[in-house]
This record gives C-alpha cells, structure tokens and sequence, in this order.
C-alpha cells in the first residue's frame, strides 16, 4: 500500500511540474544551466546509469547519496530564504499603491488651479483689449470714410471734367482722366445702391459713349469711306483719339481699325477686278509689289497715328491677304481651264516667297486663325537621307541637279505663322501638279528601260563593293525634289495624292527595272520543258548565267536592297511633311515587300544556277559502279568538279555583293539548304556499295565538307570566319551523310549490333532510311525483312498522336515513288520526241 501511495504522489508531483514548452524556454533564458537536474526532459533511470555505469562505480554510492543529500538540503535552504522573502510583499505593495493615489490626487488639483488661474487671466485681457478694439474698429472706419469722400471729390471733379473735356475735343487730357475716372468707380462698385453713386456711374458710361461716337466721326470725317482721296498726314488729334479708343469699349477700337483697313485696300479691290488682266496669276507679282508700296507708304503717313500694340501695319497685311486669297480661289474656279502646271508653281513660288517676307517682317500676334499658326513639334534625330533642310526656291533645282542626299543637316529655321495665308487658295488646284509628276515620272521610267537596253547590263565588278544601277538615285533624287516642293505647296491631301503617285511607280521600276531585267532560266523550279529535256537526252550540262548575268543579278540584288532601305527613309520623311491626321495614310510597306522579293527572286537565281551547275556532277556520283572500287584514292572526279564549279561562280557573287553581306550569307545558307539534301538524295541512288566504294564516298563526302564550310571565303585573299547560322546548317547536313556511310561500311551481322550501331549513329532514324542504307548493302529483300522488324522493334516508342499521323501518311505516295512516276513521264516524252 504505501508504494502504491508513493508511486501515485511522484505521478501527481511530475503532472504538477509538467510546464509548458514556453515557460520552459523563459526558465531556461533567465536561469541558463548544464546540471542534467535542470532539464525538462529529465530521466531518472538515464541518469543514475550515467553515474554507475558499471558494477566497479557501486563502491562509492555512499559518497553519491551524500553528495545528492547536501544538494537537497542546499535547495531546501534556499526555497525557505525565498519563501520567507515574500510574506512582507504584499503588505509593502499596499501601500506603495496607496502613495501613488495620493500623489496623483495632489497633482490633479495642482492643475485645476493652473486652469483657473488661466480662466481668470484670459478675462481679465479681455477686459483691457475691449477699449484698444473699439479704438481700432473706430480709426478703420474714420480711415475709409475719409478715402471714399476723396474718392468721391475726385469722382464727381472728373466727371465734370470728362465732360467739359469730350466737348472741346482735348482726347489728350481726356485720355489721362478717363482712366483714373473708371479706376475711383471701381471703389464704388459696393455703394451702387446709393442714388448720387449711382448717377456718378451713369454720367461716365454716357460720356463713355459720346466719346466713342465722337472719336468714330473724327475717323469718319478724316478717312470717308466714299472716294480714295486721303488727307495729306495725321493729326494729333486723332493720335490722341486712339489713346482715348485704347480706353474706351474694344468695339470702338476694331470700328476704328476695321474702317481704317477697308479705306486702305479700297484701292486694291478697284485695281485688281477678277476682269483686269493684272489680277491673272502670270502677274502676281504685281499684287504683292502694290501692299509693300503701300506699308511703306503707311510707315511714312500713319506709322505714328496708331499705337504700336495695335499693329496696325501687320493687320493691313494680314487683311491683304485675306482679300488675295478670296480674290484668287475665284478667279481660279473661274478660269481653270486656263490654269498650268509652271503658270501655277510659279504663282505658287511667289506667294510662298511674300509669305516669308512677311514672317521676316511681322510677328503674326493678330492672326486669329488657329490653323495658320498651327505648329509642328521638330521630329527626333534620324538618318533619314531625305531629312536635311529643304533649299531655298532658287537653290532647290541647282541642288537637284547634284542630287546630293547627304548634305549636312542645317539648323531648321522657325515656322512661318504666315504660311498657307495665301497659298492655300492654290491647293484644290494642285491636282494640276500631282497629274503634271505622274506623267514625268511615267516618262522617267520608261527612259530607264530605253536606257537599260541601250546600254546593257553593268560590267563585270572588280572592286569591292556591289553595282548598283545609278536609275535608282535618279528615281529617289527627282522623288525628294517633288516632295518638297509639295510640301511648299501642301501638308494636306495633295501630299496623300503625291504619296500613292510614289506607290505607283516604285512598284514599276520594282518590276520593270529590276525583276524585268533579271536574267530567265530554262528550266521553272519544280517543272519541266521541252527544252530541258532535249538537252538532258543529249546529254550537256545544264545551261549556265554567263559572267555578265551574274553580274547583272548582283547588281539587281544590291539596286533592290538600296531601293528598300531608301523607301523606309521616304516614308518616314513622307509622314513628317504631310499633316498629323493624315500620317495614318502614309505606308509604303507593299512597296518595300516589293523590293524584298525581287532580292529573294535574284538570290534565288543565283542557287538555282550554282545548283544546277553542280547537278551533272552528283547524277556521275550516282551512276558510278561503287562495288568495282577497289581502292581508295584522291577525291573522285565529281567532288572536283562540284569545286571548281563552287570557285568559279561564289568570288564573282562574294565580290559583287560586298556592299550587302547579309545577303550573301543568305545566298551561302539557301546554297547549302538546297545541295546538301541533293547530295543525300543521290548518295542513297548509289548502289549496291563495297567496304572500299564506301571507304572513298566517305571520303569525298568530307572533302565536300570541307568546301562548304569554306564556301563563304573561297578563292578570297582575306579569310574570314564562316557566320555561326551558314556554319551549323553545313556540319549538321553532312555530319548525316557522313554517318550514313559509317552504317553503310559496318557490318550487318550481328543483326542486333548493326540496328543498335544505326540508332546511335543516325538521330533521324527511321524505316525508310533503313532500307535505303540496306539497299545500299546490296542485302536481298528476304534478309531485309528481318532487319526491319528486329529495327521496328528496337526504336524508341513514338509520342502519342504520332501513329495516326504515321497511318495518315501511309496512304499518302513517298518522295520515292513520287520521283519514279516523274522519271516515267519524262522516259514517256522522250520516247514521243
């Protein structure tokens, strides 16, 4: 019974002391300790056993339990110190709560005294500021009584004075005294309610009035409207009675300014009629000469009647030309028949011309139409060719001439806010000069095509750097020059019209020029003639491009790359002449498409020719007797004659195509792309092969390697590296033809190493090319079979979807069979001829 008690004790003691895990960690961080004592997870059993390990460590037990007992007894001593430690704690906690309360009563009524001491201070400054505010108030009052009864003295002498003043006509004083009247009125704005203010007020706005009716008969007395007779000079007068109109209702001021102008071009409206000979356009010359006569005239007479910030000389001109304008679009819509393409650029030049003089001369502060001063924000930097500053009218045709495109670019001059005030009555005539440019360059482009007959293709070159036909500098010179001078004339649709003209014929002498001239080939890709056939029957070469012919195809690939890169730049330029809502409208990008196939087209030719060179050689790889080799030696006569075709024609390309090398590495990569799957193609024709025939096509296979991988820099002085792009297409098409030699020379037995050597070799593995190799072994159709099931069986399981498409492709008739059905029609037709 009593362990029975003792056990439940140490189970209730241990469930007491169970802490948990972060009331341990605290313990632990305030209390750190290495005694195994301490530690949570404490093990009885574990630790007597640390202490006795063995039956020999039992002798000194005693010392063990005395050691533990004087621990106990230590703890014991320490736990009663603690303990008795904290019977007073309680009681001393009392009452430093206690002291605290009463602290914080003492500091609360500390402040409410503070508050109402404040309380009583800020009344009693109250009390004293009361009178001081009064005062203030009284002084502020006192002070604006006496300033509105200066005010009002002031008001009521002016007006008396207005008045006395506006009936003598002294505009000088009164100029001085209205505007003080009006400024001592605007105090009285709040006191309108009064009656005498309000009769003040009433008085100035009549005088107001008398005076603008005054001063508008002054005018009308000194410039009648009726007759062209005008009074020898201003008077001083009416020099201070635009100082009073400057004053006055600015309804007064344009009444003033509106009769001046029409009195002053009254002359001009009588002396161009629309039925004088003078107003036709061969004599604008004369409308512009008249209103500079007449500003000088103006400046001399009248330059100091008017205030400057009227402007009153900008505003005749800006009505001038108002007039002209109108005066122009309808004697146009009534004689346009009459109307020619250099009658009209000449007009055309000459009113641009006054536009810039009056720029040169005035501001253009009283244009009020938005549209006229309409600005541009300055394009970003470009190489545009077409981008340097337009010449002046009298430099531009000297300029065309040179057809100089890269002049330095000149600091752009400000824009005119007088362009088109004029001019723009010209543009619904321009169609005039869109049809004019058509028709020349119609005839622009038909003289290149006489000429390129006439002269033949470019000479064979011997320099570095591609022949470009000079037709297409002419083209895209005669191309900027009407684009400027459009741009002179018109941003609008006239420019849209131009731009669809440059459509035109940049397709025509895509075609004409260009792919017109480009040298034909017997034979269509993929197609047949009578003419290719009779000449394999007789057994020549396929016909080659002369050294001329290649020549003119570089020419034309070099022409065609100028003409796409120069097309980009004009339309770029295109869109910064024409509006802002019409850049939409402006894309040449068919034409550009244009360009970019008439240079697939001529890199084209060139494979098509080197590739058919090199036809004669691989069909005498094919129908050579490789089982009757019975040595290997030097490359075989083919592969010799595979290079000396490669030499012959790759230098004259690479030379006349220096000028554009991305073009050549495409010419190099098409070649490649195109003979090496030839060379595969006849590669499996030749069969059955021997251990040494296939010893010596491997052979010739690297030598041809070797030589493609040269082809970019053959027959060159400067070597330089293959591009990275030509490079891996050659390595990867022959590395397969090389493996497929390698299968071809291993033997065929055992059946399992041979399949297993033709997986490894051949990334591309399949049956079909396993046949082929097999055919090449010279194997009987019964060994085959084996081969190829032991093969189907060995190959990598395809992805799924890949046997439906396999089964699709089944039905579907094989390059093979499909070349054998070609080979009989083409045994068929020969026969028939």
């Amino acid at each position: 019974m009593m362990e029975e008690e003792e056990l439940e004790f140490v189970e209730e003691l241990e469930a007491v002391l169970q802490l948990t895990p972060e009331v341990q960690l605290a313990i632990e961080q305030v209390f750190p300790s290495q005694d195994p004592l301490d530690r949570a997870d404490f093990n009885a059993v574990e630790y007597i056993n640390t202490l006795f390990p063995t039956e020999q460590s039992l002798a000194n037990i005693d010392e063990v339990v005395n050691k533990i007992r004087l621990k106990i007894r230590r703890l014991d001593d320490n736990i009663r110190t603690v303990v008795r430690g904290q019977t007073n704690v309680g009681q001393d906690g009392r009452q430093a709560l206690e002291e605290a309360q009463k602290a914080i009563q003492q500091l609360f009524g500390k402040i409410k005294d503070i508050k109402d001491k404040a309380e009583k201070s800020e009344q009693m400054v109250k009390e004293i500021t009361r009178d001081i505010k009064q005062l203030d108030h009284a002084k502020r009052h006192l002070t604006t009584s006496i300033t509105t009864l200066n005010h009002l003295h002031m008001l009521a002498g002016g007006v008396d004075s207005l008045e006395a003043m506006t009936r003598r006509r002294q505009y000088g004083e009164v100029a001085n005294l209205l505007q003080g009247v009006m400024n001592v009125l605007e105090h009285f704005h709040k006191y309108m309610g009064i009656p005498q203010i309000r009769q003040l007020s009433e008085r100035v706005k009549a005088a107001q009035t008398e005076l603008g009716q005054q001063i508008l008969a002054d005018f009308e007395e000194a410039f009648p409207s009726q007759g062209t007779k005008r009074p020898g000079g201003p008077s001083n007068v009416l020099r201070d009675a635009c100082l009073v109109a400057n004053i006055l209702d600015p309804r007064i001021k344009q009444e003033i300014i509106k009769k001046f102008i029409k009195q002053h071009l009254s002359e001009y409206l009588v002396l161009f009629q629309e039925n004088q000979d003078v107003a036709w356009l061969d004599k604008i010359d004369r409308r512009y000469a008249w209103i500079k006569r007449q500003l000088v005239d103006y400046e001399e007479k009248y330059g100091r009647m008017f205030p400057r910030e009227w402007c009153m000389a900008e505003r005749i001109a800006v009505e001038f030309c108002h007039v002209t304008r109108t005066e122009l679009a309808k004697i146009m819509r009534t004689r346009a028949k009459e109307i020619e393409v250099k009658l009209l650029l000449f007009a055309i030049q000459r009113t641009t011309n006054f536009e810039g003089f009056l720029a040169k001369r005035f501001s253009g502060c009283t244009l009020t139409d938005g549209s006229l001063q309409k600005k541009l924000e300055s394009p970003p930097p470009s190489t545009n060719p077409f981008l340097e500053d337009e010449p002046a009218p009298e430099t531009e045709e000297l300029a065309t001439e040179k057809g100089d495109l890269d002049q330095p670019k000149k600091p752009k001059a400000p824009d005119n806010p007088f362009h088109g005030i004029v001019s723009k009555c010209f543009e619904p005539h321009l169609y005039v000069y869109i049809e004019s440019q058509d028709k020349n360059l119609g005839e622009l482009i038909d003289r290149f095509v006489a000429d390129f007959k006439a002269q033949g293709p470019p000479k064979p070159n011997t320099d570095e750097g591609g022949a470009v036909l000079p037709s297409c500098a002419d083209l895209f010179v005669y191309y900027k020059k009407c684009m400027v001078q459009c741009s002179q004339l018109s941003t609008g649709e006239p420019m849209i019209a131009l731009t669809t003209i440059f459509q035109k014929y940049l397709r025509e002498y895509a075609w004409k020029i260009l792919s017109g001239n480009l040298p034909k080939t017997t034979t269509s890709s993929g197609g047949l003639t009578i003419s290719s056939l009779l000449k394999e029957k007789e057994g020549s070469e396929a016909a080659k491009f002369t050294l001329e012919e290649l020549c003119l195809i570089c020419g034309i690939l070099s022409t065609a790359e100028y003409c796409l890169a120069t097309t980009q730049q004009l339309e770029e330029k295109l869109k910064e002449k024409v509006d802002v809502s019409l850049i939409e409208r402006i894309n040449l990008t068919g034409e550009m498409d244009t360009f970019s196939t008439v240079i697939s087209s001529s890199i084209q030719l060139l494979v098509q020719d080197l590739d058919a060179a090199c036809d004669p050689a691989l069909t005498a790889m094919s129908k050579m007797q490789w089982q009757n080799v019975e040595h290997v030696g030097d490359q075989s006569p083919y592969v010799t004659s595979v290079i000396l075709h490669i030499k012959q024609n790759v230098p004259i390309i690479r030379d006349n195509l220096a000028s554009t090398r991305k073009y050549f590495t495409q010419f190099c990569i098409k070649f490649a792309n195109s003979f090496i799957p030839k060379f595969i193609t006849h590669l499996f024709k030749c069969k059955p092969i021997s251990m040494v025939g296939a010893e010596q096509l491997l052979l010739d296979t690297h030598s041809l390697k070797m030589v493609l991988l040269d082809l970019p820099s053959i027959g060159s002085q400067v070597v330089r590296k293959a591009p990275a792009s030509y490079t891996k297409i050659v390595v990867k098409g022959m590395t397969r033809a090389e493996m497929i030699l390698k299968v071809v020379m291993a033997p065929h037995e055992p059946l399992v190493v041979f399949v297993d050597n033709y997986i490894k070799l051949l990334t591309d593995c399949n049956t079909e090319t396993f046949q082929k190799i097999l055919d090449m072994k010279g194997l009987k159709r019964s060994e085959q079979s084996s081969m190829l099931e032991l093969l189907r069986q060995r190959l990598p399981a395809p992805p799924s979807g890949a046997e439906s498409s396999g089964s699709l492709s089944m039905t579907a008739p094989t390059p093979e069979q499909e070349s054998s059905r070609i080979r009989k029609l083409e045994k068929l037709i020969k026969k028939r001829l």
